[in-house]
Parts: structure tokens; sequence; C-alpha cells
């Protein structure tokens, strides 16, 4: 555990939030993850003077994640990234407890205690516990050699394996099963992709876009399988793991499997203190719980998306990262409620992928660029709701541009033939023409 010592100073709220005006307070982060390590980021960027106190129960100096499933797992030379320096928490008077973790929460008593007995006071506690990995429930699912990616532990473990494996089955086909296919094809050893739907990415994408992914990883030498659960897993009488057995009857060999198949929000701490939650740890638009001293941020919260005003769970590391500077700005004081647009990306293999918005609730798409660049446009009737680039940051740059502006254009009088988005988003700036509000 890494401990600094910690500050006192002021949490300026406004009344019934956290804390009034010249109070003493203490800000304890359940979790020093992306929202969480951000939280005090933002914190000590705003000015704040008093305590803050980071606990988790990952071991390793704050990291970060997305560099585990693509660059540091395909290669033994790639070192860990830090979130932080660890200068950064003895520069900032940043309590970090690592290797520990909050077990319970008294919200009466406004304390949190730890799995040793240790007990915090807080005027603000901030669950940023984010998510674990849902396990595959199959005969088998016990052999040795049966691994998850979430942590840099796990990274370490499967980067090693990997020197010795010689034929690797991934079970989903999300974005880290993906990130991790292209990462062992280009170490050329043998991979198979198991997907029970009939695409890839198939609810974070449009079909346009994951049927291209599908295409350029059968390219890359995957052996892609969609709508293909998995039955069963055989192992030798020592217990490793030899192949996995498809509901189609396939036996697809294997010394090493990943099972990606999504993973499930770490909100027990918030249900046992009696906080909502439902996929989830409920939040309102400013992300707090209804306990005014207590906000969830990133893979554990789920909020209102101010877009469609319907309650969602984002897992990407920009919505952690924008959650934890959000919290940090209530706390400081400032009363608006969460408008982030949502972001996301992914490098696989030479695929670069970045998404504006989301595309769940579109009704047409429209592809624009050439068959290796391209966007798709994503629109819900007439109205552009996300934009899906492939090595193409020139549009993803105007996407973001044009979708936090609030303007648009329409899917039958702008979008045509022809089309450009970065004309677009340059045509609105100049101009300042609202097209579609």
């Amino acid at each position: 555990m890494t401990t600094k010592d910690a500050g006192r100073g002021q949490v300026a709220g406004r009344a019934g939030h956290v804390a009034g005006a010249g109070h003493a307070g203490h800000v304890v982060v359940a979790g020093a993850g992306h929202a969480g390590v951000q939280v005090a980021a933002s914190l000590r960027a705003g000015g704040f003077a008093g305590a803050i106190t980071l606990v988790d129960d990952d071991s390793d100096h704050p990291y970060q994640r997305p560099p585990l499933s693509k660059d540091f797992v395909a290669d033994m030379a790639v070192a860990p990234l830090p979130l932080r320096a660890e200068k950064f928490f003895a520069d900032s008077n940043v309590m970090l407890r690592d290797g520990s973790a909050i077990r319970e929460i008294d919200r009466r008593a406004k304390q949190v205690i730890l799995q040793d007995g240790a007990v915090l006071d807080y005027s603000a506690l901030v669950l940023a516990t984010g998510a674990r990995c849902r396990p595959l429930d199959v005969p088998g699912a016990h052999l040795r050699g049966i691994h998850q990616l979430r942590t840099l532990r796990d990274a370490r473990t499967l980067r090693e394996l990997l020197t010795r494996a010689r034929s690797v089955v991934v079970v989903g086909a999300g974005f880290i099963g993906l990130e991790f296919a292209a990462a062992v094809r280009g170490r050329g050893l043998e991979v198979t992709v198991l997907e029970a739907g009939d695409r890839p990415l198939a609810r974070a994408l449009t079909a346009p876009m994951s049927g291209h992914l599908a295409a350029a990883h059968l390219s890359m030498g995957t052996n892609l399988r969609c709508n293909e659960t998995v039955a069963r897993i055989t192992g030798t009488v020592a217990g490793d793991v030899t192949a996995v057995v498809g509901s189609s009857g396939t036996s697809y060999p294997a010394d090493l499997v990943l099972v990606g198949i999504g993973v499930q929000p770490r909100d027990e701490l918030a249900r046992t203190a009696g906080l909502p939650v439902d996929n989830g740890i409920l939040v309102d638009d400013r992300l707090r719980t209804p306990d005014p001293a207590i906000y969830a941020a990133g893979d554990c919260a789920r909020f209102r998306d101010p877009a469609s005003g319907e309650r969602i769970r984002l897992e990407s590391v920009q919505n952690a990262t924008d959650h934890g500077r959000h919290v940090a700005a209530t706390l400081l004081g400032n009363d608006d409620a969460y408008e982030a647009l949502p972001l996301f990306w992914s490098n696989q293999g030479r695929l670069r992928l970045q998404v504006a918005g989301l595309s769940g609730a579109a009704t047409h798409t429209v592809v624009t660029g050439d068959p290796d660049r391209f966007s798709v446009l994503c629109f819900r009737d007439d109205r552009l709701i996300a934009v899906e680039s492939l090595n193409s940051p020139g549009d993803h740059v105007a996407a973001r541009r044009v979708l936090t502006a609030g303007t648009a254009p329409s899917l039958a009088r702008d979008a045509q033939d022809g089309f450009s988005l970065k004309q677009y988003a340059q045509d609105i700036t100049t101009s300042g023409v609202d097209h579609v509000r």
C-alpha cells in the first residue's frame, strides 16, 4: 500500500449537496482507475485544498487500461503506462491506499471502513469502483489456461503465456476480444474468435462498421465464427485446457482461452449501503446518488443520457475521465448537469476505430469515404446522433465538433454522395448556421 500525507481544506458546494463553504473536508474516492484518479486531479487543479484519499484493491500503481489488450500484451518490451506518475500523488498531497478496499459505508456517520479495519471520515464519497469481467458458466470453465483481461496482473499473465501458446481461442467479439485477437495474430499465433451474435460488436456498432471489422479480422487470418456459443471446454487429466467445443459441435483446439463476454458493474458496495442500483449505481444528472454526500463515476455508474433521456451505463475510458472531471467540478460548487458527448476508440491491428455519440437508436445510416478510410453517419429519423469513423481521425474530430455544437446535417438534405463531414464542420463553424436542432 502506498500512502501520502493529505492536507485539509474546504469542500465548496451548494447547500444540501456536500458541504457549505468554509467546511474542512475530506473527499474519499473508492477506486483509483481512470475516473477516480481524474476526480483527484481535477479537484487539485480546481484549487481544492482539503484531504483526498484514493482507496483501491489493485496493488499496482494506477495505470492506463487501454494498452493492456493491445501493445502491452503483444510485446514483452512494452511497460505499463501510469495514469499519473508517483510524483503526482506526493506533489498533489493525495493519499493513495492501493492494495486495500472499502468493506462498508456508514452513511449516517459519514465513514468508510476498510478491509483492514481502518476507518476514514468523509465529507464527500465518490464511488468509482469500475466493473468486473462476466464469468463464463460452462462445463470445463475451471481448467487451467482460461483467462480474463481486466487488470495489469491479468495482462502480465497473458503476455507470458503467449510466449508458449500455439492455439488461442477468444470467447466474445467485443472490443477486448477483437483487440486481443489482433495482438495475437500480430505475434503469428493461430487464433479463433467465437461470437454468440450474428456479427461482432453488434451492441456497440452499426452493421456497416461491424461488418467491415469482421472482414478485416478474417483478412488478418483470424478464424472468426459468429452465431457460435460455447457448449463446453475440454482438458487433460492434469487439468489443462485442450479445446473449446462450440454449440455447433465444432471443437476448436486451444492451449490458451481468453473470455471476453462483457463486464458487470461493481455496485455491491453501494447496494449494501442502501443506495439504489440497477445494472450500476443510479445517479442523477449531476452524477449524485440520492445520498447528497455520495457520487458515482465511470463504469459502475448508471446515469441519464442527455441526448436520449434514457438511463445508460458506459464502459469507456473517456466516459470515466469525463465523469471524474464533472464530479470534481460539482464538489467545487458547479451545478451544471452532465452533458459530455460519449466517445469511444479501439485499435485493432492497423484499424483505428473512433466513435462519437451512441448509434443504438439509429434508424438510418449513410457511409461516406473510401473502403479503408470511411465514416458511418448514424441518423435517428432525420437527425444525426452518432458517427463511427475508421482510419479517419479528421472525420472524428469533425463529428465531435458537429455533435457537441448541436448542429447536424440533415439525412435528406445534406448527407448525399460526396458529402464531407469535415467540410460541413468547417462551414458551420465559419457561418454559424444552425441546420438542425
